[in-house]
């Protein structure tokens, strides 16, 4: 149903952009409602219906009715498979992840989540947060397994959530990628957003956020490399977008370009992403403490195939 009418004049800024990469900026929505919006004649630029290829001019008056926001469901306990608990207390859970697994429910996603397995395991979630996101201070993609903490207490969500927010929560991933990365150490600070051409992925781009991984190799092989990767920031997909950018993509990732021979013969279903470690200062106790994940039997199999030679 259409829900909030906006009028406002082209910035800038924005001069030149297709009109529904321009809403999208504008009003914080995704391209695919943008472009939604568009084939509803629910947006007019200077009075006159826009197609969504054509470029704004600065100064032009768009006027657009956005839909009424959607809410994602909020989590249902149910048992999942695999999921651990490394550490909990009053304020903090720690949870090793497994593949397939979302942070927490969304729209279009109807599979396992951490909150619903906790939930399931008997835990009392804090209400800090969004309905569907209660306790959710971080979050790992489906595809990516490893350690991962949840608020247990209002005063643990509001400490952790400012400390991944102000970046002092050490964040340890293991990656085994395509190659090997020439410098052997090195530092990628590239900004990342939204894949120019297919908005489904994540791309470096002049205009995207700005994004920071410190990579140093542990191990190399005949044709990968296992990685310890160190994250200053937390964009969506960022180690996999950065180390695809140097031409070493993780291994078993199509979307940003592995080779699908090596991920068959490693027998791998997913890109070998792993989060090994989080360190944060408890929110309660002051003390600093540090939560550990071991590799998933998967990508255990494909180091020991790689090691193997």
């Amino acid at each position: 149903m259409p829900g909030d009418f906006r009028s406002l004049p082209v910035p800038e800024g924005l001069a030149g952009m297709r009109v529904d990469a321009a809403l999208a900026k504008l009003f914080g929505i995704s391209r695919s409602v943008a472009a939604e919006m568009i084939a509803q004649e629910q947006v007019l630029i200077d009075a006159t219906p826009p197609q969504k290829s054509d470029r704004v001019i600065p100064g032009a008056l768009i006027e657009a009715t956005l839909p009424e926001p959607k809410r994602a469901p909020e989590p249902v306990a149910e048992h999942v498979e695999g999921l651990e608990i490394l550490y909990h207390d009053a304020d903090v859970i720690a949870v090793d992840k497994p593949v397939g697994v979302a942070a927490h429910p969304t729209l279009g996603w109807d599979g396992p989540t951490v909150l619903g397995g906790l939930q399931a395991m008997g835990f009392t979630l804090p209400d800090a947060g969004p309905p569907e996101r209660k306790g959710i201070v971080q979050r790992l993609d489906v595809g990516t397994s490893g350690v991962m903490v949840v608020a247990a207490s209002v005063q643990g969500y509001s400490v952790l959530k400012r400390a991944f927010k102000e970046r002092t929560v050490d964040k340890t991933y293991h990656a085994v990628v395509q190659g090997l990365p020439d410098p052997i150490v090195g530092t990628v600070d590239a900004p990342i957003g939204r894949h120019p051409s297919s908005g489904w992925k994540f791309a470096v781009t002049d205009d995207g956020r700005p994004s920071v991984t410190h990579y140093s190799v542990i191990e190399a092989f005949r044709r990968a490399s296992l990685l310890e990767v160190h994250l200053e920031t937390g964009r969506t997909h960022q180690i996999r977008v950065h180390m695809s950018a140097l031409g070493h993509p993780c291994v078993g990732d199509p979307m940003y370009g592995s080779d699908p021979n090596l991920s068959k013969r490693l027998g791998l279903i997913r890109q070998w992403l792993h989060a090994k470690s989080l360190g944060f200062t408890h929110p309660r106790t002051g003390e600093y403490m540090t939560v550990e994940s071991s590799y998933p039997a998967d990508l255990q199999h494909a180091l020991d195939v790689l090691r193997a030679g």
